[in-house]
Formats: structure tokens, C-alpha cells, sequence
């Protein structure tokens, strides 16, 4: 699933679920290439001196743009700001607004880019990223936020 094609073939079968359910929906995407490819495009974030409602925006715009590039990701982040009214610099403290708004477009794949999100997060702040049955997107971050 490298090529844009099948990128764009990935957004669009999430979103016309959306619109019509009655369409068998199947979402995979690669986890293992994503560190690598993210690693080397971006430059080196102060993981000390960055706040996690400063850092949370920007992880999520790179884990977007790197699975539906870059006018994808911005179709997605433009759904959320407008259809669920969050701003970038609210996500942190409403995760629950963000994910609700990310399963509304994506359906079942919102968890897949949750997660891909989390462990890229985790990953810059230098801790290692442990699934916990149960836990939502919105607990990962509440928790992030207590450490």
C-alpha cells in the first residue's frame, strides 16, 4: 500500500462507508515502515521542553499526512475543526472530541490511525508505547498528560 493510489483508494473507502454503510468496509495500513519513513523526515522535536498540548497537534498532523498524505491529512483535520468544532490546540484536552471526530470519517479505521498516533507520540517522548485492554484513545492521552 505504498502508492497514492492506494492511499486515496483507503480514504475513499472509509469515507463512502460513511455515506453508505451498506459497503463492505477493510482498512490495513503498514505499522512497521511508518517510524522509519516519519524518523527521517522530520527534525528533532525538544521532547524535554515541548508540552504535550504542543506536541499531541504536530504528532497527529505527520501520522496523517505520512498515511494519507498531505491533502488527505487535510481534508481529515478540516473535518474535525469545522464538523466537530476543535481547534488543533484543544485535542489535548478534549481527546474524546478528536476521536469522535476522526470514527466519523474513517469508521472502524479511526483505531488503526489512533494507534499508529499514540505510538508515534509515545515514541518522541521517549517512552515505549504499551496497549492496555480497555484503553481508548482518550485514556492514552489522559494518562500522558498526568506524567
Amino acid at each position: 500500500m505504498d502508492s497514492e493510489c492506494d492511499w486515496l483508494l483507503l480514504i475513499q473507502t472509509a469515507i463512502s462507508y460513511n455515506l453508505n454503510p451498506t459497503i463492505p468496509r477493510t482498512v490495513t495500513v503498514p505499522v512497521e515502515s511508518m517510524n522509519a519513513t516519519v524518523a527521517k523526515s522530520e527534525s528533532r522535536i525538544s521532547e524535554e521542553t515541548e508540552k504535550l498540548e504542543d506536541l499531541l497537534p504536530k504528532v497527529i498532523d505527520e501520522t496523517l499526512q505520512y498515511v494519507f498524505k498531505e491533502d488527505g491529512g487535510k481534508i481529515i483535520r478540516n473535518f474535525i475543526g469545522n464538523r466537530c468544532h476543535l481547534k488543533r490546540k484543544e485535542i489535548a484536552e478534549k481527546p474524546e472530541v478528536f476521536s469522535a471526530g476522526l470514527e466519523k470519517i474513517l469508521g472502524s479505521g479511526a483505531r488503526v490511525i489512533e494507534k499508529l498516533i499514540l505510538k508515534n507520540l509515545h515514541r518522541k517522548l521517549g517512552l515505549k508505547f504499551e496497549e492496555k485492554r480497555g484503553y481508548e484513545f482518550p485514556d492514552y492521552i489522559k494518562e500522558l498528560k498526568k506524567r
